[in-house]
């Protein structure tokens, strides 16, 4: 199988995967009125959902080290289509959403890092970040089917019909997944002396550069992640302004939504694909200052025309994504083979644990700016926002120490 054709099918299948990540923000709005949550709560369930991945991703990477990418990536598939059965038919209120949904998190990480992983097996630096850029694209556009099914679903089925869809998809990647890989070797890298997997993780903590990366990466997660969680039910909020809640304003923010996510699949292509040009830093840097100054603009535009606040979400999930890929790329440079899997296990846990607590934490914002003020304002929505880009305000400045690395200069060829 000819590379290009091995990557597109790896991506198919990640797009497949990608689906129940959104499900749950997706009809975030129905499910607070049918599950009789506040802000706080359902931001919990959505955290439950991250907790479950990092620890998940973190458990993929020591697997992938000890047994190879290929069995951990399609071991853990299967486990993550039972686990996304599960909270598909059977969550019904916000305790089992909150048991559920987290399960079906601790069950799908196989899918990431280990399928990064095998992307650096197979491509060169040369060409490794823009085939990363790929995956991670897959993923937007996986979550983009998935909020563009629920804008034509919930009018006919509600929530479930969204949930069991983007359920289906996880089964799917899974079977594609299965193909594609049939053909290519798992690949152990041995260790001197025969160390167990974990030996590495203190090898990763020491290298500096490294752990610059890690760090800007787990900055880069609060934002993201945040505004994943929140971006469909913030503007579905515009679309209905002082209005009842309905099923055709569910529709069409979740529909908006859906779009921005087109954009960020495109962010992850420009951004990988750059980065194999101008540098890694250069993208990491220009990509995280303008998400950032999206997100601590983005609430105050609650009241704005819906088309300015289209194209601020737009540009937001775009910049936002667009260096992810490079994170990724990065790390495979900066350290060795056999310690790769605990750079991203290591990453994973510093990244999806504040990714994990920011969906929560913006919920809290927001009820508390929504009790000063009154109802869910211009205000509220913009100290929510504001706090999301606060927390990722430290990633900038992790860049720029890497990039003044002497060992940055084994990123990109030299071009760091």
């Amino acid at each position: 199988m000819s590379d290009g054709r091995w990557l597109a099918l790896l991506c198919l299948g990640r797009a497949g995967f990608a689906l129940i990540v959104s499900a749950y923000s997706a009809v975030l709005p129905l499910l607070q009125r049918e599950w009789h949550m506040n802000s706080s709560q359902a931001g919990a369930v959505q955290s439950a959902w991250q907790v479950g991945y990092l620890l998940s991703l973190f458990l993929a990477g020591f697997l992938g080290d000890r047994y190879g990418a290929k069995r951990t990536y399609l071991a853990m598939s299967w486990a993550a289509c039972g686990g996304v059965l599960l909270y598909a038919f059977l969550a019904d209120g916000f305790l089992s959403g909150l048991l559920l949904y987290g399960f079906a998190g601790l069950c799908s990480g196989g899918s990431y890092t280990p399928g990064l992983a095998l992307i650096a097996e197979r491509f060169p630096p040369a060409v490794r970040g823009r085939a990363m850029g790929f995956y991670l694209a897959a993923a937007s556009f996986g979550y983009a089917v998935s909020l563009l099914a629920a804008g034509f679903l919930v009018p006919l089925g509600g929530w479930r019909a969204v949930t069991v869809f983007a359920a289906g998809g996880t089964v799917a990647g899974t079977l594609i997944a299965a193909y594609v890989l049939r053909a290519t070797p798992n690949i152990v890298n041995h260790r001197h002396g025969g160390t167990a997997a974990a030996a590495g993780l203190p090898a990763v903590w020491r290298n500096r550069p490294a752990m610059l990366v890690v760090w800007a990466y787990a900055f880069h997660a609060w934002e993201l992640l945040g505004m994943w969680a929140w971006l469909p039910a913030f503007l579905t909020a515009a679309v209905a302004g002082s209005g009842e809640l309905t099923l055709a304003a569910v529709g069409l923010g979740t529909l908006l939504a859906a779009a921005s996510h087109v954009m960020s699949t495109l962010g992850n292509i420009t951004g990988g694909t750059l980065s194999d040009r101008v540098g890694r830093t250069a993208v990491m840097m220009t990509m995280s200052c303008t998400s950032l100054a999206c997100s601590l603009a983005f609430g105050w535009l609650y009241a704005a025309p819906l088309w300015l606040l289209t194209l601020v979400a737009l540009a937001y999930n775009f910049t936002a994504v667009a260096d992810s890929s490079v994170y990724s790329t990065a790390l495979t440079e900066l350290v060795p083979p056999h310690c790769l899997g605990a750079a991203y296990s290591l990453r994973s846990v510093l990244g999806f644990g504040l990714g994990a607590v920011s969906p929560w934490a913006f919920g809290l914002v927001l009820d508390a700016a929504a009790r000063h003020s009154g109802s869910r304002s211009v205000f509220a929505w913009g100290m929510a926002w504001a706090f999301l880009g606060a927390g990722g305000l430290l990633g900038p400045w992790c860049i720029l120490r890497l990039r003044k690395a002497a060992a940055a200069a084994a990123m990109a060829n030299g071009r760091r």
